[in-house]
């Protein structure tokens, strides 16, 4: 699994749950198919610069600064329009072309993006196919990921 992908699970789980140690997200992960060592764990919360935060209860708990998960979407929308080749769309859907072996982190800025009306997202090595919930909002879809290249 791409250091990418995983980190962004940690992000979703820390938002989700009130994760309390490491072994707690490690089973957290495991929950959803991604195994990691302690020590790659560790050094994951040290990059996303995860902070442990006293809970109402007086617990301490793993937690998301603003920042942090700004930092990291900031990264990924960077690495979008560094790598976004064409974005057309046909009857059905919406076609994004990257270089090669980018399309699954810009398949994560655009999930990132959380534009509504997008029903799905598929990625390959250098394509993004996206559906949309409503044909008729297609072209604004469109749009909006369009100027989020800009």
């Amino acid at each position: 699994m791409k250091k990418y992908t995983r980190q962004r699970i940690i992000l979703d789980l820390i938002e989700e749950f009130e994760i309390r140690t490491q072994e707690e997200l490690s089973e957290y992960l495991m929950t959803r198919g991604v195994r990691a060592t302690q020590a790659t764990i560790s050094r994951d919360i040290k990059e996303l610069r995860i902070s442990k935060v006293q809970s109402a209860e007086g617990e301490y708990r793993y937690a998301l600064i603003d920042t942090v998960h700004d930092s990291l979407n900031e990264r990924l929308d960077k690495i979008f329009r560094s790598a976004v080749l064409s974005i057309k769309r046909n009857e059905e859907m919406i076609i994004i072309k990257t270089i090669a072996h980018t399309g699954t982190v810009c398949g994560m800025a655009v999930t990132n993006s959380k534009i509504k009306g997008i029903a799905g997202i598929l990625t390959g090595n250098d394509t993004i196919f996206i559906a949309v919930e409503n044909k008729d909002d297609l072209d604004s879809i469109l749009d909006q990921i369009k100027e989020s290249i800009r």
